[in-house]
C-alpha cells in the first residue's frame, strides 16, 4: 500500500503591527524632549529618538494615500513634512490623554492634505504660453480664464470686508469673561490675520487649526465658539455691519 502524504502548511506569522515604529517609548521621548532645557540633550533626543518614528510616519502616509508621484517629490514631501512635525512638538500636550501617534498621524495627515491641494491648485492655474505663433485667436480668452487676481473693485471690497470682520472680532474680545472665550477668539483672530498663507480644506481643519493656536480641548473650544456666535449674532445687526453681513 502507498502511504499517504500529508503535506505540512507553514503559515508565517504577520509581522507586527505598522505603529511599531511609534511606540510608547517614542510618546515618553516626546515628554522628555519637551520638559528638557538644554539644546545639546533635545537635538540628541529628537534625532535618536523621535525623528526616526516621525520619518516612518510621514513615510507611510504618503506610501498608503499617494500624495508623491516621483521619488523626487516623495523625499521632498517626506523631508517637509517631517520638519513641520517637528515644529509642532511644542504643541503636544500629553496631558490632556491623547497618544503621541494619534496626534501627529493626524497632524502630518493634515499637512499633507492640504500641500496636496496647494499643487493641484498650481497645476490647474498653470499652463503653457511657449509658441505663441502657433495659438488660436481664442486663446487670449482662454488665459484670460486663468487670470489669478480678482478685479480690483472685488479685492477693494474684500479688503474692507475683512477689515470690517476684524474690527467686529475686537469687539467681541470685549465682551467676552473667561480665558477660554478669550483664548478661543485669540485663535480666531490669528487666523483671520493668517488667511492668505493658509488653504483650510473644510470644517474640521479650521477646526483642528484653531484647537492648535487655542491650546483649548474640543469641548472648551466648542462652548466658547457658542458664546461668540451669540455675540457675533448681536453685533452683526448694527448698521455699520449691515453691508458687509447683512442682517
Amino acid at each position: 500500500m502507498k502511504k499517504k502524504i500529508v503535506k505540512k502548511t507553514i503559515r508565517r506569522r504577520k509581522k507586527g503591527s505598522s505603529k511599531n515604529y511609534f511606540t510608547k517609548e517614542t510618546h515618553d521621548n516626546i515628554r522628555i524632549y519637551q520638559n528638557t532645557e538644554s539644546d545639546e540633550i533635545k537635538h540628541k533626543i529628537y534625532v535618536e529618538k523621535i525623528c526616526p518614528a516621525f520619518n516612518k510616519l510621514a513615510e507611510n502616509l504618503i506610501f498608503i494615500h499617494g500624495f508623491a508621484k516621483t521619488p523626487d517629490t516623495f523625499q521632498v514631501l517626506k523631508n517637509d513634512c517631517v520638519t513641520f512635525l517637528y515644529e509642532t512638538i511644542r504643541k503636544f500636550d500629553p496631558d490632556r490623554g491623547t497618544k503621541a501617534f494619534s496626534y501627529f498621524n493626524v497632524v502630518a495627515k493634515n499637512w499633507l492634505i492640504i500641500q496636496s491641494k496647494k499643487r493641484t491648485k498650481i497645476r490647474n492655474r498653470t499652463i503653457s504660453i511657449q509658441d505663441a505663433e502657433e495659438r488660436s485667436l481664442t486663446d487670449p480668452v482662454y488665459l484670460e480664464a486663468f487670470k489669478i487676481d480678482a478685479p480690483q473693485d472685488k479685492n477693494m471690497m474684500r479688503r474692507e470686508s475683512f477689515a470690517a470682520l476684524k474690527e467686529m472680532l475686537q469687539e467681541i474680545k470685549t465682551r467676552l469673561r473667561t480665558e477660554k472665550e478669550i483664548a478661543c477668539i485669540d485663535a480666531i483672530i490669528a487666523l483671520f490675520d493668517k488667511v492668505d498663507d493658509l488653504d483650510l480644506l473644510n470644517k474640521r481643519a479650521i477646526f483642528v487649526y484653531l484647537r492648535d493656536i487655542s491650546s483649548l480641548s474640543p469641548k472648551q473650544l466648542s462652548v466658547a465658539m457658542s458664546s461668540i456666535r451669540k455675540h457675533y449674532r448681536d453685533i452683526s445687526k448694527k448698521d455699520e455691519y449691515e453691508f458687509f453681513f447683512g442682517e
